[in-house]
């Protein structure tokens, strides 16, 4: 067996980000046209990716357990499994044009599938980089991710677009499910769990207790973590809304419902911003002396171009704005993770980093439907201004982290292995 490196950590990693979501991005720039033409309302479109939200907020801990439990490689393997076959669910439901309970029902396992993947991906990678010497910033690392996942996003969103004009709207589900097995498939043969060990020594509700009440003294109990996972609701939970709310909102600018394509147009703009946002992470860091300067910075700038879609009326203007928003909401999450990370343990690495994941899934949990209910009564338009507003109020919670002084927020502490 060839001895694991960090380069060898750091590309399996990227294969893993490009595999994944190549994957699961082949529907999202039509899901929101999908639900709708399986004859769905606005409001039961969006209360459906409220369900599969509310899957993540309510299983994200205990799959966070499960992989610090049994292991990280254990949970991604699980996760598209599960993923895979509740995307199949998914078509049947289009198929038959299923009741809104259903949806919902299917929607949570939906999100049960992505939470496997939450948080245990992410601290496979860190505690493998500090078990083979990694010595570099975590915000490289996490910029080329960003990059690599960026572009397997333009490719699956165009990809699913084109697919769903020559096909039909359901098409790229069947291509999602069958991606994942493949992602199964090589994960099983090369993902290994280094510089962790799962601990099964004891008894397996006694473990879960002991992990859970370290997880909530390294996440709400630590003070800078505890203010970015306040913050998370708000911008998490505009940002779910807002990049699945330009499908219609763009095809309602240009003017042809059944413009598929350019609904895949969305995604990838985004999937662009992705691409360029991780080239400028480590530049944005560099700029700054803090970590929480760049996070503050671009939460509010994002808001901003968020609330200039609700004033345009041009679909090339709100193309413009996209882009600069999808900009500086990528080029600050490589930050993000690199701080956090650099906060949290390594024991209780994926059930915080789940937990985190959770706190900003609530917010998508109540967002989505308030602002897609909003959609219904003013507007597309008029939601993002709202949506603009409320993705304002995490900035001070994040400036309660950075009045906090952490050495992680200068980015002078590497991630803990303890």
């Amino acid at each position: 067996m060839v001895a694991p490196t960090p380069r060898r950590i750091q590309r399996l990693y990227l294969v893993l980000v490009a595999g994944n979501t190549l994957a699961t991005s082949v529907i999202w720039g039509v899901n929101t046209l999908f639900l709708l033409d399986a004859g769905l309302t606005n409001f039961e479109a969006f209360a459906a990716n409220a369900f599969f939200t509310a899957g993540m907020v309510l299983f994200e801990i205990p799959t966070g357990v499960v992989a610090d439990v049994r292991g990280r490689r254990a949970s991604y393997l699980l996760g598209t499994v599960v993923l895979s076959a509740s995307t199949l669910l998914y078509y049947a439901l289009w198929v038959s044009h299923g009741p809104f309970w259903q949806w919902a029902v299917v929607s949570v396992l939906l999100g049960l599938g992505f939470t496997f993947f939450s948080g245990a991906v992410e601290a496979w990678l860190v505690d493998a980089l500090v078990a083979t010497g990694y010595t570099g910033a975590l915000e490289a690392v996490f910029g080329r991710a960003q990059t690599v996942g960026g572009a397997a996003m333009l490719v699956g969103a165009v990809g699913g677009g084109v697919l769903a004009q020559a096909t039909s709207l359901g098409f790229p589900f069947l291509v999602r499910a069958g991606a994942l097995v493949v992602m199964t498939v090589v994960a099983g043969l090369f993902m290994r769990d280094l510089g962790f060990t799962p601990d099964r020594s004891a008894p397996a509700r006694e473990a879960v207790r002991d992990l859970l009440r370290a997880s909530v003294r390294h996440g709400l109990g630590n003070r800078p973590v505890r203010w970015l996972m306040l913050a998370a609701p708000f911008v998490s939970g505009v940002g779910i809304y807002a990049f699945y709310a330009l499908q219609p909102f763009l095809l309602e600018l240009y003017g042809r419902e059944d413009a598929y394509v350019v609904a895949g147009l969305a995604a990838a703009i985004v999937a662009g911003s992705q691409i360029v946002g991780g080239l400028l992470a480590t530049r944005l860091r560099s700029a700054v002396r803090r970590r929480t300067t760049a996070i503050i910075l671009s939460t509010a700038g994002s808001a901003v171009a968020l609330g200039a879609l609700a004033l345009t009326g041009s679909f090339v203007v709100a193309l413009v704005l996209l882009v600069v928003w999808g900009l500086l909401e990528a080029a600050s999450e490589p930050v993000r993770r690199a701080y956090l990370n650099d906060l949290i343990p390594s024991r209780q690495r994926a059930t915080v980093l789940s937990f985190d994941s959770l706190m900003g899934n609530t917010g998508g949990v109540v967002v989505q439907p308030a602002l897609g209910r909003a959609a219904d009564l003013v507007g597309y338009g008029t939601s993002y201004a709202f949506g603009a507003l409320v993705q304002l109020v995490a900035v001070p919670f994040l400036v309660r982290s950075r009045q906090e002084r952490h050495p992680a927020d200068l980015g002078s502490q590497a991630p803990s292995a303890s």
